[in-house]
């Protein structure tokens, strides 16, 4: 099968990094343990960046597992629109505080805007619904954090964090929780079913393989993964009821394992009547502005939810 071509750039930090190999089930526990070592989390002090941010951790109230990092510009004054923020690695791995200073840097200070990044439990330990209903508790907490305008709050995340975005904004829609004005899903993970083209198109070629993949949703989705049963809030991709939601970006690389999920889903997402702009970034892999930051096609890809984040801000 043909698949599309890689950006030179990108190609070229992919070869020097080498590949990280397939997760399977029998070796996702050593996975987990490798990928913990290689992201070590900043502390409050460095996350402050010598006083340019103002940074603090807390805990949901009523969830006391669930910790969140808020950082905001110092210089900031009165309540700020905030960035609740998932961050990615497959609902098995990562933390909330490795992704905050990019966060901090690229939209805190230019937008003038808070984050707040959720640690959520991860998969196998914690399955579906604990992850998202750590990030929903911790949505109402950021609802009522002091300095925050509760009527401009963001969802945002990449991968499984772009999905668990999707999964909370169909939650708090339905549990009438905080209303969000947008939601920001990076190469979102959105369908445990793998059946589109990209899927069978990417299966051996895109960072995220179709082991990978299957391995992930297994351990996030426990028994209910190939049944029938996924609910929604889940798996965004199985809503049939997509109305009422916030305005969203989409974006994904048009080499991605993941690409049909988010066409299909902001097509979902006009069909109801929603507001949603989709990217498609050509000779983009998964993961390709996290690995080549500075690639001609991960500035843009900055640039383009830099410019939606704002005009969302103003609307």
């Amino acid at each position: 099968m043909r698949v599309p071509g890689i950006d030179p750039e990108l190609a070229t930090v992919r070869a020097a990094r080498g590949e990280r190999g397939v997760v399977t089930p029998e070796n996702l526990a050593a996975v987990k343990a490798r990928d913990a070592a290689a992201r070590p989390r900043p502390t409050v002090d460095a996350l402050a960046a010598d006083g340019r941010f103002e940074v603090t951790e807390l805990h949901a109230p009523g969830a006391p597992d669930v910790t969140l990092v808020h950082g905001r510009p110092t210089d900031a004054t009165g309540p700020l629109p905030v960035l609740y923020y998932m961050h990615g690695g497959g609902m098995v791995m990562g933390n909330a505080w490795s992704v905050m200073p990019r966060l901090l840097h690229d939209w805190a200070e230019p937008l003038r805007l808070a984050i707040v990044s959720v640690e959520y439990r991860l998969a196998p330990q914690a399955q579906y619904p604990a992850p998202l209903e750590d990030c929903y508790a911790g949505l109402l907490a950021t609802a009522e954090l002091p300095g925050v305008d509760p009527a401009r709050i963001l969802l945002g995340g990449k991968s499984a964090g772009g999905g668990l975005a999707a999964a909370l904004a169909l939650l708090t829609r339905d549990r009438r929780g905080p209303a969000p004005v947008g939601q920001l899903l990076m190469s979102p993970m959105l369908d445990d079913r793998d059946a589109t083209h990209s899927s069978r198109q990417m299966a051996d070629v895109d960072t995220v393989d179709s082991t990978s993949k299957a391995t992930m949703w297994q351990a996030y989705l426990g028994d209910l993964h190939g049944t029938d049963d996924v609910p929604p809030y889940a798996a965004a991709a199985r809503a049939t009821d997509l109305s009422a939601l916030p305005r969203a970006y989409l974006d994904v690389g048009a080499a991605e394992n993941f690409r049909d999920d988010a066409v299909a889903y902001a097509d979902a997402l006009w069909r109801a009547g929603g507001d949603a702009e989709l990217h498609v970034w050509p000779g983009a892999y998964h993961g390709y502005d996290t690995i080549a930051p500075t690639a001609a096609v991960s500035r843009d890809a900055l640039e383009a939810r830099t410019r939606w984040l704002r005009r969302t801000l103003a609307a």
